[in-house]
């Protein structure tokens, strides 16, 4: 659901509306999930992440989904990875590869992240929610990398950083490493 948010911040249709629901929902999704780490019996986490995930849903629906969700769909669809885990590891590096593209967007989310700095802020939030950290950890083969690029640029979406074959090469080898950025 965080994915649907921090798309929807930098997502061609973007609007005032989508960014504050974007926002807000990237909040309490941070804050809900945290809260469930810390405590699984506190249902007061467990609304706030059924809050963020509501605001995820509804902004994705206005929005719609680029990069990120097109790398994970090629991931889950032809490499059979699992659907959130794919997002987990993911996001952290699609957030440091817009980042510089979509300034505004990046405030917002480091804003809702309650840090300084998005990139680091995505990364810490993964590391404090126990996800896995690589595409290895979740069963990618090294050798389907170059195949899963090309299949993502077969369907280009829109994104606010123009992508090549080789930038995408280079972040989804980042990724499968689950090396800092």
């Amino acid at each position: 659901a965080l994915a649907h948010c921090v798309e929807a911040l930098y997502g061609k249709l973007a609007s005032p509306i989508t960014n504050l629901l974007a926002e807000e929902g990237s909040r309490a999704l941070a804050r809900g999930l945290t809260g469930i780490v810390q405590n699984p019996n506190d249902h007061d986490s467990y609304g706030l992440a059924l809050y963020g995930a509501y605001l995820a849903g509804s902004v994705l629906a206005v929005v719609g989904t680029g990069l990120h969700h097109r790398i994970c769909h090629v991931f889950g669809g032809s490499f059979n990875l699992p659907h959130a885990e794919t997002h987990a590891v993911m996001l952290p590096y699609i957030i440091w590869y817009n980042h510089a593209a979509a300034p505004e967007a990046m405030a917002r989310l480091a804003r809702a992240l309650n840090v300084e700095d998005a990139v680091k802020g995505s990364f810490e939030l993964a590391a404090r929610l126990g996800t896995p950290r690589s595409l290895a950890d979740i069963g990618l083969a090294e050798d389907s990398l170059q195949e899963a690029a090309r299949l993502v640029m077969q369907s280009p979406v829109w994104n606010p950083r123009p992508v090549s074959l080789s930038d995408l090469e280079q972040l989804l080898q980042a990724a499968y490493r689950g090396l800092p950025v």
